[in-house]
């Protein structure tokens, strides 16, 4: 197993440029990120395992200041050790070790270029930053429990008494932080991301976390890596929504193989062949880069074996059926949108409730449709209308009126006998089911609701609340949706406005950075880039087609509305032209602005 496919698979190579690339950022600390190509997954990523020695920097003080921010870097159980040799020997117990599984690394994205200020004996540092969460030996990233928004420390010379040659002898820090520092760059630089699955609190869906690998773990131990992961369960934010493998499952030394078979030996109370066989999905897609054979032991006895290709292709992640279409709302009607090397589709709504629409959410469930319409009546007051059923829908129900209601969007569950969506109506998140009934969904958080968006798993969503950026996790039963704690993510944007899914473990998301623009988050708020950096109006609806294993992203995956003008990414304009099934105004007359563009998948 190869890291570069490992990097093809996962689809994002960051390139820094300036500054920030250093982990020194000019002002937000925002990376420019370049997708990986088919064609570029079987290159080297060219990045080095192990971070910088102490003495690399030499006497370049923010040279030595960006290797210091990275030192913690790798394999948690010689974190510490790392870190210790960048600091003055009569300042090391200062830094008080921890053991184990308690090893833990604050995150922090770097928010303007460190302060370095010279001084008599010595020189001070201060850095500014944003606290980004604490990254544990489980390759989870936890929310933050720092609340720092500087560090301060000083930097002397490594000669004897602080005297001598500096050039020849390096620096060290003196009067260190109490944490292992890492910042957001470094995580970037050093780890890979990758995604481990857990199946649904139902058992009928897989459901991704994300975790991070060090670079410097052999390649013949990142099998080893997934399968302890797996065991050790999901992230605190995930786990009231998946299931964990049986209490008490351990691994029996290290997995072994390579060369296309791959054996792991287990203990696993409970250990039927359905839960094997559901343990070896979740490895075929925790490992996607792997396509041989994989054995499954439990207490040294073979009970399986699968082709984790196979495995794959019998099991897909997601229901997805040919490619998405796209729509927008044009004169108070839903329309489908044509673009060049993209089918159009049709409206899957009877005429009869294509009226007075002010937004709108489709998808597709068990061979028909489920359709929720924002409409408008006669005194601006909106309500929902809901309906299920084969194309074209035409029997709908509504809900009560209400002031403005937001995009809503369908859970994408397995149970399609029992369809729900969420809707943000009035500042406040609502579930609705086919009966188009509103009933509110308690949060752990508090603050106006302005937008929410779903996962194609169906089991995550992230909202924006009190003007913060949160994921949760959902969980649907019969007696309707429940959320488990929702958690806030980091993120250089302010006055966020819109949200949604950019593929299984990143965000889209609307805001201001100076002026209002597009940035994609990763799910846990670690990584962040530029998808537009002016759009020059607050974006008040934005949709985007998830990246996933299932089905191809079409270009322009991105659509969103900003001063009543819709565009599909970056700054491609929706125009009347590419409106379906509109007849054409009367001569003399102005054509209206598609708005409210959205997907059906």
């Amino acid at each position: 197993m190869t890291r570069a496919l490992l990097a093809g698979v996962v689809g994002v190579v960051l390139l820094v440029t300036g500054l920030a690339g250093c982990g020194i950022p000019g002002s937000t600390g925002v990376e420019v990120e370049r997708r990986v190509s088919s064609a570029e997954a079987g290159t080297s990523s060219g990045r080095s395992q192990e971070p910088p020695t102490r003495a690399a920097s030499g006497s370049d003080a923010e040279e030595f200041v960006r290797n210091f921010l990275a030192a913690a870097a790798g394999e948690p159980d010689r974190a510490y050790y790392r870190v210790k040799q960048f600091i003055a020997p009569e300042d090391r117990s200062e830094l008080q070790e921890k053991q184990g599984s308690e090893v833990a690394l604050t995150v922090v994205r770097l928010t303007e270029a460190p302060v370095i200020t010279p001084d008599v004996e010595s020189t001070k540092v201060t850095i500014a930053v944003q606290q980004i969460g604490v990254l544990r030996t489980n390759g989870t990233l936890a929310p933050p429990v720092a609340t720092e928004t500087k560090y301060q420390f000083g930097l002397r010379s490594a000669a004897t008494g602080g005297q001598g040659n500096v050039e020849d002898a390096g620096l060290f820090v003196t009067a260190p932080p109490n944490v292992l520092l890492l910042s957001h760059v470094a995580l970037q630089e050093y780890y890979e991301p990758a995604s481990v699955y857990f199946w649904s609190s139902d058992r009928n869906r897989l459901v991704p976390d994300q975790r991070y690998l060090p670079l410097t773990v052999p390649d013949e131990r990142q099998v080893t890596e997934v399968v302890r992961w797996l065991i050790n369960g999901p992230s605190d934010w995930l786990r009231p929504a998946v299931s964990g493998l049986p209490d008490r499952t351990e691994m029996i030394n290290n997995a072994t193989g390579g060369d296309g078979r791959w054996e792991v030996n287990l203990t696993m109370p409970g250990d039927d062949e359905r839960r094997l066989d559901q343990f070896a999905t979740q490895l075929a897609w925790s490992l996607p880069e792997l396509d041989g054979e994989l054995e499954l032991k439990v207490q040294n006895q073979s009970r399986t074996v699968v082709n984790l290709r196979e495995q794959r292709l019998k099991h897909p992640l997601y229901p997805l059926i040919g490619n998405p279409q796209r729509y927008c709302v044009y004169d108070g009607a839903v329309h489908p949108l044509a673009f060049a090397g993209e089918p159009g589709g049709t409206v899957p709504v009877a005429p009869e409730a294509n009226r007075n629409v002010v937004s709108a959410g489709f998808s597709r469930a068990a061979g028909g449709v489920l359709a929720a319409l924002v409409v408008a009546g006669a005194d601006g007051r909106q309500r929902l209308t809901v309906g299920t059923g084969t194309d074209p829908v035409t029997a709908f129900r509504s809900s009560s009126w209400y002031a403005a209601i937001g995009r809503p969007v369908w859970l994408r569950s397995a149970d399609t006998g029992r369809p729900y969506g969420l809707v943000v109506a009035d500042r406040r998140l609502h579930r609705f089911g086919d009966d188009a009934t509103l009933t509110p969904v308690t949060l752990n958080v508090t603050g106006q609701v302005t937008a929410v968006a779903a996962a194609l798993d169906g089991t995550r969503i992230a909202m924006i609340v009190g003007g913060a950026l949160y994921v949760a996790a959902v969980t649907v039963d019969g007696g309707g949706v429940t959320l488990g704690p929702a958690r806030r993510l980091a993120t250089s944007l302010t006055g966020l406005s819109a949200v949604d899914w950019a593929g299984e473990d990143s965000l889209v998301l609307a805001g201001s950075a100076d002026r209002p623009g597009i940035h994609q988050v990763s799910v846990d708020g670690a990584r962040e880039f530029e998808v537009r950096g002016d759009v020059g109006a607050k974006v008040t609806h934005l949709s985007a087609f998830p990246v996933n294993p299932v089905v191809q992203q079409p270009s322009g995956a991105v659509m969103y509305e900003a001063n009543g003008v819709a565009y599909r990414s970056p700054a491609e304009r929706i125009k009347r032209e590419q409106v379906l099934e509109v007849t054409p105004p009367p001569a003399g007359v102005r054509p209206g602005n598609p708005t409210a563009p959205f997907f059906l998948y």
